[in-house]
């Protein structure tokens, strides 16, 4: 059954990348892992490289067993199909493509040689990293960019895909290579395979590509972000553009409707909104502040210890401890409702230590938190009645 010397693979995808099936022989089977890989004498499922994920798909054996293909791997020139469970060296089958993920693939890598070419003729700048994963591609550019230029570089790459413009993969001779201006990311043993979009890009690539740039749809940036002394580009093509385009109309659609504002005003309401819950958070502040004053103006003075449980945030609830402190309190806590949990801050007048106050409520109470020996602040998930019941053992303790 199994044999690691495999035959070289003839790659049918090469020449013919929107070959969807094949009839093929294993020629070799090995473990990968927890399955187990095979090898064909010839195959459409192109292998991961060049930043493109490996084929996935079936293979299809005579009596109609379809065998699920979940990755495609390239080594010592064999291609490899990693399955779930061998087949017999010599068994013919067909192999049978995922073809709507080839082709979403096929659509993201033309239109990512588009866009990397554009960078690199109008702002010099190299593709220096890509990933083309099947949520979304990125590209990692040689130097800064500016996002205008980016938004430049895509009205540009669309007007690519508007022009329907041939893809081409060819061998060129050596004598030939060396006149070409084309990028690459380093030096290629061997034959150079060469992908021409004219006008736009020539790099040196493996990867299956669509024939005609109007086969990509969209190009579409998603977003830019530093990265490593240049930039990265989040970016989709294709039907996954428009997918994206789709779902984020259905959230502007949205938006606009729950703030009741024109779509292409809602970055501007949903700005007012937030002024207005800002200037609402700072009056609930100094609310807050002027309650925790109430409050600590109405404990009778020399009180040994207060306890309160109020819904304050949290410089109001420390406002609180140290205002009561000041009216002479020994020992005061209080404790706000943080959903399943209770925030506290457990302040003392000079001459006590709280932290060990602080172990004892994180074990009783199921907290986590401390503190300095005058003041100790945490969580606690406990009801109210356990908080109450700990707090009147600990002053009688302490």
């Amino acid at each position: 059954m199994r044999r690691s010397n495999a035959m070289t693979t003839q790659r049918l995808y090469d020449a013919d990348g929107y070959l969807t099936s094949c009839t093929a022989q294993v020629t070799a089977c090995a473990p990968a892992g927890e399955g187990w890989r095979i090898a064909l004498d010839r195959t459409c499922f192109f292998p991961e490289g060049g930043g493109q994920y490996g084929d996935q798909g079936t293979l299809v054996l005579e009596d109609g067993t379809a065998l699920p293909v979940r990755d495609t791997q390239e080594e010592d020139g064999a291609v490899w199909h990693h399955t779930a469970r061998p087949l017999e060296v010599g068994t013919p089958v067909r192999a049978e493509l995922n073809w709507p993920l080839r082709f979403a693939r096929m659509q993201c890598h033309t239109g990512e040689h588009i866009v990397s070419g554009l960078f690199h003729r109008l702002y010099d700048l190299d593709n220096v990293g890509f990933h083309l994963g099947d949520e979304e591609v990125t590209v990692d550019l040689s130097g800064p960019v500016a996002w205008e230029d980016v938004q430049r570089v895509e009205r540009l790459a669309n007007e690519a895909v508007s022009r329907n413009l041939p893809v081409s993969c060819t061998y060129p001779a050596p004598e030939e290579l060396s006149r070409l201006d084309y990028r690459s990311k380093g030096e290629i043993a061997g034959p150079v395979r060469v992908v021409t979009i004219p006008g736009y890009d020539v790099c040196a690539c493996c990867a299956p590509h669509v024939r005609h740039t109007g086969e990509i749809g969209l190009i579409h940036f998603l977003s830019l972000q530093n990265w490593k002394g240049g930039v990265r580009l989040r970016m989709l093509s294709g039907s996954r553009a428009v997918e994206d385009v789709i779902a984020k109309q259905a959230s502007v659609s949205d938006i606009s409707n729950q703030l009741s504002a024109k779509q292409g005003e809602v970055a501007q309401a949903v700005a007012r909104l937030c002024a207005e819950l800002e200037e609402t958070r700072l009056r609930a502040a100094h609310l807050g502040r002027l309650t925790a004053q109430a409050l600590a103006d109405g404990i009778a003075p020399g009180k040994e210890e207060a306890l309160f449980f109020l819904e304050l945030d949290t410089k109001a609830q420390r406002a609180l401890v140290n205002a009561a402190l000041q009216r002479g309190v020994g020992l005061c806590g209080v404790f706000v409702p943080a959903g399943e949990r209770w925030n506290y801050i457990v302040g003392c007048a000079p001459g006590r230590d709280l932290r060990g106050a602080a172990r004892e409520l994180n074990t009783a109470l199921n907290g986590r938190g401390g503190g300095s020996a005058g003041m100790i602040q945490g969580s606690v998930q406990a009801g109210r009645a356990q908080i109450e019941a700990w707090w009147r053992k600990f002053g009688n303790e302490s």
